[in-house]
């Protein structure tokens, strides 16, 4: 479980719930069906209108990388990719496909199977960079979907508060109703903006985060596959990778660590 996204949640529904009860309301008040139906079913049918049934299906995987804690070792991959800019320049391009087998990263797995099979380095490039344009693509499509539902999900909420205002005002001759009925009438858009804000625009942005972490390891193991395939010095691999890290990340010069 994903520590920032479950905090982050109780935090916010936390404040909305205190923030009700310190004013004197009553958690009951703030609930309502009608308003609950139309900013689900009229949030989820304007989303759909705007995506695919292929694309509409991912949502469980997507709230499933939202609310997992995902770690991306990066310190760890370039050692990996150093030791085989070493093996490489000691036994040769082919003495690293016996290793192969131990990558479980596919992205890694097929830059190097390029490599091996001798294909030249401006196509080797170009696959991985296209890959990696299309794995952007997916995720950036993914994070619209929860971005698109953030857009509609207000609106939808004032669609409702209209409508209840409208029945409200086709029974003024209640007036002991009036107070109560205005009150429920502007649940709708409480529904809307809170779900906006709370959910949808939120699991988009960590979409969007997640995936800049993902193409940031990509983009360290396309430089890494190529250093490897040119036979640079392994020390030097691991200076031109170690540039994508954060400068306390970085391991420190032979010198300064023995000081």
């Amino acid at each position: 479980m994903d520590l920032t996204t479950t905090l982050g949640l109780v935090i916010g529904f936390g404040a909305l719930i205190a923030s009700i009860l310190i004013e004197g309301g009553q958690l009951s008040s703030m609930f309502s069906v009608s308003a609950l139906v139309i900013i689900t079913g009229g949030t989820l049918g304007c989303t759909a209108i705007g995506f695919t049934i292929d694309e509409l299906k991912t949502i469980p995987v997507l709230l499933k990388i939202a609310f997992t804690e995902q770690k991306h070792d990066v310190a760890h991959l370039i050692t990996i990719l150093v030791s085989f800019a070493e093996k490489a320049r000691r036994e040769g391009l082919l003495a690293l496909e016996e290793d192969l087998t131990t990558i479980d990263d596919k992205f890694l797995r097929k830059g190097m199977q390029l490599v091996i099979d001798g294909t030249d380095a401006e196509l080797v490039r170009s696959i991985m960079e296209t890959e990696l344009a299309f794995i952007q693509e997916r995720h950036h499509k993914g994070a619209s979907i929860f971005e698109a539902a953030g857009g509609y999900a207000p609106t939808m909420g004032i669609v409702g508060t209209v409508m209840g205002l409208v029945h409200v005002l086709g029974n003024l001759k209640d007036t002991e109703s009036l107070g109560p009925a205005i009150a429920v009438a502007f649940i709708a858009t409480l529904y809307g903006i809170g779900s906006a804000n709370l959910i949808f625009l939120p699991i988009g942005g960590k979409l969007k985060n997640r995936s800049g972490h993902q193409v940031l390891v990509y983009e360290v193991t396309l430089e890494g596959i190529l250093s490897v395939q040119a036979g640079d010095n392994p020390r030097i691999v691991a200076e031109k990778l170690e540039a994508f890290l954060p400068p306390k990340q970085r391991s420190k010069p032979k010198d300064q660590a023995e000081e």
